[in-house]
């Protein structure tokens, strides 16, 4: 069988291994074109330290290391190991992280490492004696963690590509690529050009410079990383292999430490970010590892010091052989994979060791079948990124940031703190006299809670109020009682500008999206329909909602930039790609969230356009003037209260928001903000993409099957959906916990009595303020999905009771949505 032509630009680890990964599932016409000599090439990969901890507060992340340990565990080159299973340790010199370790070995049960465990001081020692015993106050072991020879692991997995056909090709730089028609068809070498149907930059620190050549830009920044190896050590000197001791992280101070026979390495991110240019780093001729730049000794200062106080047998130590080693960082530290907007070019791009066969894995899978049948690679995704987060100047400060943050205890909600204010709503200057406290979103400033509300608590007295822990009680503040209060008794405005939205329009356009989504949206100009995009495999890439304005007039809100990426190129190949518009109209248009019992009072006493109940029903858009704001009003809910989405442009978003303040003060309107939103949305039992809710996951078993109308035309997804249908093991279910101050916050593992690992894990969380209950969403076995099923999350070390319940938690009624 003939396959396409694939060129993979790169053969450190990730390029190794994807051509060993493609030709695996047979195809071999292939060919790796790497600049430096093989098989120490020059790169990343060449001098990476091979340290292999699979534990990560991403699942997917995890699952690529997982897959990594395990495959070159598998894997020897010259009678050699690729992988040494020595285990690991992380250390916690501060309470802080001892709380840390509980929830990172949380983590580990909820993506299902084998064997992690906590361990007292005594068993740190047992495993590392030649540590501190005064420094150690716990620690968190995971047996298959180890050491990864990277060197060994390319050589390993080229030869076996080479064996099954694909070609090799070091010192041979890659000038250009060849494209023709918008499509890359070749990458030119100084030895000629090389055909190719598809072409993969897998560069590492140069990828920036080979996706230029497509016009393309990537998000990530060099930074060099210091690694420095000891003289040999006396207390080292019987040593006959190269590590028995596990591989150690001192993430207290950002450092991590491995055995090299008699002698130890220390790598460090205590010092500051030391970003390079992709253009500016040594070509091959100039140096033998153009990936290394020189050591500096004054950045090295204090990580010596604590290493020295942490493994007192350093101190006698000299550092000769040392580096500041170059590898890639993203905005998101989440790696770069996928097709770009340039066709036949894909990334394989910020992939450290620890990741590099999981990635070339799904790699291979999405490039073969279209998507990952192994992984959910939604944070992955390279299109993902708004235009604002391609900037040279924040790239460079978030990768920067997130260089020096690495090792950090990180709580999800905390924002980045530099490069604000990026995305303002129009209503930004009223929220900031309400005293808003914002969180940000893709650069959008999003208020969290206002403390104008504040003087709302005494006058409900009644509110129950959660007693949150230390770490649920960050970015969290009590007056979100009183707003999502206030939304359930009289009403409340809330800024939903963030939310991205575009147009679809031209002849064909209702034919072009019944092709993409899983509901029939070919209904009566005014409709608006909750619908599902999937891929081919049946798995959910967006939940997103399409309202009809015109005949071939859509205005849809997605999720994010890779639904429109998504939208885009399956247009592109359509036969409407001529006659179809997709525009982005969220820069210049702003959205307000009117929700509450009392909702349409506010806004019909603005309007002669009538809002009852028989005019506009639920799921209808209409357009109508504001007093003199010209607007679009949809009348949906993602609180579970009667109200309204009003769109407006941007320019006469601050008048609609004075206007709606100044109807609504008769009915106690307040401004309220993102944690009641998610607090109210979660009683109602509305999913959240990407975190409840992605690409492994089918609308059945998300709880969305009333999203999908098998009954209409074909669209992406539906043959392999019939296939999956009544196949699933697995559900999203709501859980309450049976103690109201048992509060969680997401990726808890879940146990069932008698099954000693985790069943499961939670996704998205929070306190109910309607029920006095504190609420979750998980994912669980089939078996254990039940309404009324007890189970147990662990959160922090703790074990909380928590019970299966059905959905919705609380519904208004029909009566109170009608009036």
């Amino acid at each position: 069988m003939t396959t396409p032509r694939v060129v993979i630009i790169g053969a450190g680890i990730v390029g190794a291994s994807l051509a060993d990964e493609l030709s695996l599932r047979g195809w071999n016409t292939v060919t790796v074109v790497e600049a430096g000599s093989l098989p120490a090439a020059g790169g990343s990969t060449s001098h990476a330290p091979g340290v292999v901890f699979q534990t990560n507060s991403s699942r997917v992340m995890t699952q690529f290391a997982r897959y990594t340990a395990e495959k070159l565990l598998g894997l020897r080159w010259d009678n050699e190991p690729c992988f040494l299973d020595v285990g690991s340790v992380e250390i916690a010199t501060t309470p802080e992280r001892v709380a840390e370790l509980a929830r990172r070995h949380g983590y580990a049960q909820s993506w299902g490492v084998p064997g992690a465990r906590l361990l007292s001081t005594d068993e740190v020692l047992e495993k590392w004696d030649l540590l501190n015993r005064d420094r150690v106050l716990a620690g968190l072991f995971v047996p298959g963690d180890g050491i990864a020879r990277s060197v060994n692991a390319v050589a390993a997995q080229l030869a076996r590509a080479q064996a099954a056909g694909v070609s090799v090709l070091d010192n041979t730089p890659v000038t250009g690529l060849v494209i023709l028609d918008g499509r890359v068809v070749g990458v030119s070498t100084a030895g000629g050009d090389i055909a190719a149907d598809v072409v993969v930059c897998c560069a590492g620190i140069w990828g920036p410079v080979i996706a230029e050549m497509a016009g393309v830009t990537l998000p990530l920044t060099p930074l060099a990383h210091q690694l420095a190896w000891s003289s040999p050590l006396d207390e080292l000197a019987d040593r006959t292999v190269e590590a028995s001791r596990p591989v150690l992280r001192h993430q207290d101070s950002g450092l991590y430490y491995r055995e090299r026979g008699n002698t130890i390495g220390v790598g460090s991110y205590r010092h500051r970010a030391m970003p390079l240019s992709a253009h500016d780093l040594r070509p091959w001729g100039e140096a033998t590892m153009p990936s290394v730049e020189a050591f500096t000794p004054d950045d090295f200062a204090w990580p010596l010091a604590e290493s020295v106080d942490m493994i007192p047998a350093l101190a006698a130590a000299s550092w000769d052989d040392a580096i500041n080693g170059i590898f890639s960082f993203t905005p998101d530290g989440m790696p770069l994979m996928g097709p770009t907007t340039v066709e036949g070019f894909w990334v394989a791009e910020a992939i450290w060791v620890t990741h590099s066969a999981g990635v070339a894995k799904a790699m291979a899978e999405w490039i073969i079948d279209g998507a990952s049948s192994s992984f959910d690679l939604h944070a992955c995704d390279v299109n993902r990124f708004e235009v604002h987060e391609k900037s040279p100047a924040y790239i460079l400060a978030r990768d920067s940031q997130n260089f020096v943050e690495v090792y950090d205890i990180v709580h999800p909600l905390q924002p980045m703190e530099h490069s604000r204010p990026l995305r303002t709503s129009p209503f930004y200057p009223r929220q900031q006299a309400l005293g808003g406290q914002f969180l940000e979103a893709h650069g959008w400033e999003r208020p969290n809670w206002y403390e104008s509300n504040a003087g709302l608590l005494a006058a409900s007295p009644a509110t129950p109020q959660p007693t949150p822990g230390p770490w649920a009680a960050r970015f969290w503040s009590p007056i979100v009682a009183a707003e999502a209060t206030t939304t359930r008794s009289a009403v409340a405005l809330y800024d939903m500008t963030a939310l991205r939205r575009i147009s679809v329009s031209g002849r064909g356009a209702t034919e072009f999206l019944q092709s993409m989504v899983t509901a029939n949206i070919a209904k009566s100009v005014g409709s608006v329909t909750y619908c599902l995009m999937l891929g081919e495999d049946g798995g959910i890439r967006s939940d997103i909602t399409v309202a009809r304005l015109g005949a071939e007039e859509y205005q849809i809100g997605v999720n994010g930039e890779a639904d429109l990426d998504w939208l885009g190129r399956h247009l592109h190949s359509s036969t409407f790609a001529d006659t179809v518009r997709i525009t982005d109209i969220t820069p210049g248009t702003c959205c307000i969230g009117v929700w509450g019992p009392d909702a349409r009072r506010v806004v019909q006493s603005l309007t002669g356009t009538d809002l009852g109940n028989d005019a506009l029903k639920y799921f209808r858009a209409t357009t109508a003037y504001l007093a003199t704001v010209h607007v679009t009003i949809m009348r949906l809910s993602y609180v579970g209260e009667l109200g309204f989405e009003i769109y407006t442009n941007s320019d006469q978003g601050l008048v609609l928001w004075d206007l709606l303040m100044a109807a609504g003060a008769d009915f106690g309107i307040i401004a309220a903000g993102r944690s009641a939103f998610n607090s109210l949305r979660i009683e109602k039992g509305y999913r959240s993409f990407g975190t409840d809710m992605s690409h492994d996951h089918d609308p059945y078993e998300a709880g969305l099957g009333f999203a999908v109308r098998l009954d209409k035309g074909d669209f992406i997804g539906k043959a392999a959906l019939l296939a999956r249908k009544d196949t699933s093991v697995r559900r999203l279910v709501l859980l309450r916990m049976t103690h109201p101050n048992e509060l969680v916050l997401g990726n808890e593992p879940v146990f069932v009595d008698g099954i000693p690992s985790a069943v499961g894990y939670v996704t998205s969380a929070s306190y109910s303020y309607t029920l006095g209950a504190s609420l979750a969403y998980a994912w669980l076995p089939t078996s254990c999905a039940e309404p009324g099923t007890p189970v147990e999350v662990e959160y922090f070390g703790e074990r909380y009771s928590a019970t299966v319940t059905a959905e919705p938690a609380f519904d208004p009624g029909m009566e109170r949505i009608r009036r």
